[in-house]
C-alpha cells in the first residue's frame, strides 16, 4: 500500500492561489481514476480537479470558502502498490482550466483505510446539501447502497429542521458579493428615472421579428437599446468612462464595450458585447444572444466577461417599476430598462393606450453631473421614442 498526495497544480496565468468551492469526496471515500475530488476557483476560472490514480481517500486539507496555495496538498489518498516515484505538477493554460486537473506524488504507507457507506457522488453532493451523515442511512441500493430515495426517506424521519440556515458565501456568489460591496462602498450613486413612450418601436421590433428570416435572431428591446446608446455615447465621454479613484483619473473611452447583467445558475454575470458603436442592429442581437447563451452555459471566457465600458440591464417581465442599480466599478454608469406595460394616456383630446416603459439608471456623481446625466437620458428617450432617428445619420 501507498500513500498519494494530491496537490493543487499550477493552473497558469500567474495564479498564485485558489479558493476551494467544493468538495465531492470525504475522508474514507473509495474514488476511482479520473473520480471528482473537488471544484476551485481562481480570478479567471472555476477548475474541476479529478484524481489520477484510485484509491481511498485518508484526509482532505482547506475547508469550502478556503484559500490553498499552489502546490499545496489538497488529498491523501491510500493506493495499490508498494511505492512510487513522484509526479510531475501539471501547468495548464487557460483555454484548458475547465478541464481535470492533476498533480501529487507518491510514498509508501502500510495501513489501510475501509471505505465509508457506498453512494454516488450525486447522492454525496445531495447528503452534503441535506447536512446528512450517510453513515446515518441505511442503503436499499444493490449491496446496501446509499439512494437519493434513501436520503428523502431518512430526512423524512428526522427531527424538524431548524428555522434557521447558514449558508457561506463561495465561488461566484462570495466575488458577487464583493464586487457589488466595492461598488456601493466606493462610488457616489446618484438614479434618474424617466418615462419611455416605446409604442413606434414596438410596432417595429414587431414587424422586423415576423419578417427576419431563418438566419436572423429574434429581436429584444436591447440591441435597440445598444444601437441608441452607441449613437449617443461619443457626445457623452464622461459616461462611457471608467474612473480611477486611486490615481483620481477618469479614463474616457472611445470604444463601447456594453455590458449586459445576466443571470445564470452560478449568479450573476456580466458578458460584453464588444464594439457596440461598429455593429448594426441585428449584429447586437446575434452577439447578444451568444455571450449572454455562453455565460448560462459556462463557457465564457475571460476576455468575454471582462472589459465592459457601460453597462446594461433588465430583468424583461420582472423589472418593475423603477430600480436603483448598482453601477458595474469602475464603470461610471448603468442603464436598467423597467417592465414594459400597456397603460392609457392622453393625447390631446382623446384617450389613447400606449406601450410604455420606466427606464432607471445611475451614475458616478464624482465624474458625472446631475445635468448630464439627464441629458443623455432625455437624447436616449427621444431616440427611443422615435427609433427611426436611431438608424439616420445625423439625425441624433
Amino acid at each position: 500500500m501507498a500513500q498519494y498526495l494530491f496537490r493543487l497544480p499550477d493552473i497558469g496565468e500567474g495564479v498564485a492561489e485558489a479558493e476551494i468551492t467544493a468538495w465531492h469526496v470525504k475522508v474514507g471515500d473509495h474514488v476511482k481514476e479520473d473520480g471528482p475530488l473537488l471544484d476551485v476557483m481562481t480570478d479567471k476560472a472555476t477548475v474541476d480537479m479529478s484524481s489520477p490514480v484510485e484509491g481511498v481517500i485518508t484526509a482532505l486539507h482547506g475547508a469550502v470558502g478556503s484559500m490553498a496555495p499552489v502546490g499545496s496538498v489538497l488529498v491523501e489518498m491510500d493506493v495499490a502498490g508498494e511505492s512510487a516515484a513522484p509526479a510531475q505538477p501539471v501547468t495548464a493554460p487557460e483555454k484548458d482550466v475547465a478541464l481535470n486537473a492533476r498533480a501529487g506524488e507518491m510514498k509508501p504507507q502500510a495501513d489501510a483505510v475501509n471505505p465509508d457507506p457506498a453512494a454516488s457522488p450525486a447522492t454525496r453532493r445531495r447528503a452534503r446539501e441535506w447536512g446528512i451523515r450517510l453513515e446515518d442511512v441505511k442503503g436499499t441500493g444493490p449491496r446496501g447502497r446509499i439512494l437519493v430515495e434513501d436520503l428523502e426517506r431518512h430526512r423524512g424521519a428526522g427531527p424538524t429542521r431548524s428555522a434557521v440556515e447558514e449558508i457561506k458565501l463561495v465561488g461566484m456568489r462570495r466575488k458577487i458579493a464583493d464586487k457589488m460591496a466595492q461598488s456601493k462602498r466606493q462610488i457616489p450613486h446618484f438614479s434618474y428615472v424617466e418615462e419611455f413612450d416605446l409604442t413606434e418601436l414596438e410596432a417595429l421590433r414587431a414587424d422586423l421579428n415576423a419578417n427576419r428570416g431563418e438566419s436572423r435572431p429574434k429581436l429584444t428591446l436591447l440591441p435597440f437599446f445598444m444601437c441608441a446608446m452607441a449613437r449617443l455615447l461619443p457626445e457623452f465621454p464622461n459616461v462611457n468612462a471608467h474612473y480611477d479613484e486611486t490615481e483620481g483619473v477618469l479614463r474616457r473611452h472611445a470604444a463601447i464595450h456594453i455590458g449586459v447583467a445576466t443571470q445564470t445558475r452560478n449568479g450573476l454575470m456580466v458578458p460584453v458585447i464588444r464594439h457596440a458603436e461598429s455593429r448594426g442592429l441585428w449584429d447586437c442581437a446575434r452577439e447578444l444572444a451568444r455571450v449572454t447563451q455562453a455565460a448560462r452555459d459556462g463557457r465564457a471566457s475571460r476576455e468575454e466577461l471582462s472589459g465592459s465600458t457601460i453597462t446594461l440591464t433588465s430583468l424583461g417581465a420582472l423589472g418593475g417599476i423603477a430600480a436603483t442599480p448598482i453601477i458595474n466599478h469602475p464603470e461610471v454608469a448603468i442603464i436598467g430598462p423597467n417592465k414594459l406595460t400597456e397603460r392609457p394616456m392622453i393625447d390631446g383630446a382623446f384617450l389613447t393606450r400606449r406601450k410604455v416603459m420606466n427606464l432607471s439608471s445611475s451614475f458616478d456623481h464624482r465624474v458625472v453631473d446631475g445635468y448630464d446625466a439627464a441629458s443623455f437620458v432625455q437624447r436616449l428617450k427621444r431616440l427611443m421614442e422615435h427609433p427611426a432617428l436611431i438608424f439616420i445619420d445625423g439625425a441624433a
